[in-house]
């Protein structure tokens, strides 16, 4: 009798937690994913990028999805965020240590790399121009399909070149420390 008493008073204890349990959203479309530049996996990072990853998923990618020649997030959801942990330079423009967005606008043959000191929005809706704080133009090259979108940095001379890809589009920005 004890034993069954025990067993009916666990079963219910487990109702009772399980129909208070934590509600959880579902997985997201785009997953978040972050892209490290430094010299080995155990150094500390010198650059950082937080990015969503949208997939292909049989779409047209650029020219459609996303629109050539407009302002985009650099991934899915809120605009791409990266962190420079000294000062750097892309291209001739000298950024200085700190967080902030990273926007494209890309096109056919080149695609424009836009570093703007707004955080914290969602994709390129609210982008200001007047909060950029460097540009540059890099070249369109073409690779393998990738049917996510990925970033990923290697190691170069003077620094690291971040290279951006999705579909058969990938580019290289130049970033000297």
């Amino acid at each position: 009798m004890k034993k069954s008493l025990f067993l009916v008073v666990i079963m219910l204890i487990g109702t009772l937690s399980t129909a208070n349990a934590q509600k959880f959203s579902g997985l997201q479309k785009s997953p978040t994913d972050i892209a490290y530049a430094k010299v080995d996996r155990r150094a500390k990072p010198e650059i950082k990028v937080i990015y969503s990853r949208p997939q292909k998923k049989g779409r047209e990618v650029f020219g459609n999805l996303v629109a050539y020649d407009k302002v985009w997030r650099t991934g899915a959801d809120e605009a791409t965020e990266i962190k420079f942990f000294k000062d750097v330079k892309m291209g001739d423009k000298e950024i200085k240590a700190g967080t902030y967005s990273l926007f494209t606008i890309p096109g056919q043959k080149e695609w424009t790399i836009i570093i703007n000191s707004d955080l914290d929005s969602w994709g390129a809706y609210t982008y200001d121009e007047g909060k950029d704080v460097a540009r540059i133009k890099v070249p369109v090259t073409k690779g393998e399909e990738l049917e996510v979108f990925s970033i990923a940095f290697k190691k170069v001379d003077k620094g690291y070149h971040m290279a951006m890809g999705w579909e058969t589009s990938i580019v290289e920005v130049p970033f000297h420390l």
